[in-house]
């Protein structure tokens, strides 16, 4: 039976990649769950999530080569996400991938199996947040913030995670959802 690809989104300094690193700790042994790393066009030593940093021409080689299974732009840097998560689909596991809001609705929700799910965080925290990681200049963050509220995701399988209390709790919403069997539009908060 193929596994799962958990499509993970949400705007800049929603908490994304710490939600997804305290929920990785939090999973337990063995669980079949698989993140995946993302490739991307900055620099290693930048901040945030770890990456595979790649040069523009090295992305677009593997792009080229047919490498990706998913990669977009944004922000003035090209991601992408390797075709090796259809192999650990086709062994039963369950993938994760941290994407692009913009790419998910431009592919039409990627396809049936896909379980959608927005990370977010009320404008304020998203402001503090980018502001604290110091990655953007303020110009650059404003901007990401006019980009929180741009992009709409209208699927039906969309679950919403608010990030606004601790990461742990967060954390703990995000793997209860990788245990349930049906995958329904819902809010999850803290609980």
């Amino acid at each position: 039976m193929e596994g799962s690809l958990v499509y993970v989104m949400g705007p800049s300094g929603a908490g994304k990649d710490s939600v997804l690193g305290r929920a990785r700790a939090l999973l337990p042994l063995g669980a079949p769950v698989v993140f995946a790393h993302r490739y991307i066009t900055r620099p290693a030593d930048s901040g945030g999530e770890n990456h595979v940093a790649v040069t523009r021409e090295e992305f677009a080689t593997r792009r080229a080569y047919g490498l990706f299974a998913y990669h977009w732009n944004a922000h003035g840097n090209d991601y992408g996400v390797g075709r090796e998560i259809h192999d650990w689909r086709a062994a039963g596991m369950t993938v994760v991938v941290s994407g692009s809001r913009d790419h998910f609705v431009r592919t039409g929700g990627l396809d049936s199996q896909a379980r959608p799910v927005l990370i977010t965080a009320p404008a304020e925290r998203l402001k503090q947040r980018l502001a604290g990681r110091g990655r953007e200049t303020s110009i650059e963050a404003a901007e990401r913030l006019q980009r929180a509220d741009a992009y709409e995701v209208d699927d039906p399988r969309l679950v919403t995670i608010v990030n606004d209390g601790t990461i742990d709790e967060a954390a703990a919403a995000f793997v209860r959802l990788l245990s349930r069997r049906e995958w329904s539009g819902a809010a999850l908060r803290r609980a």
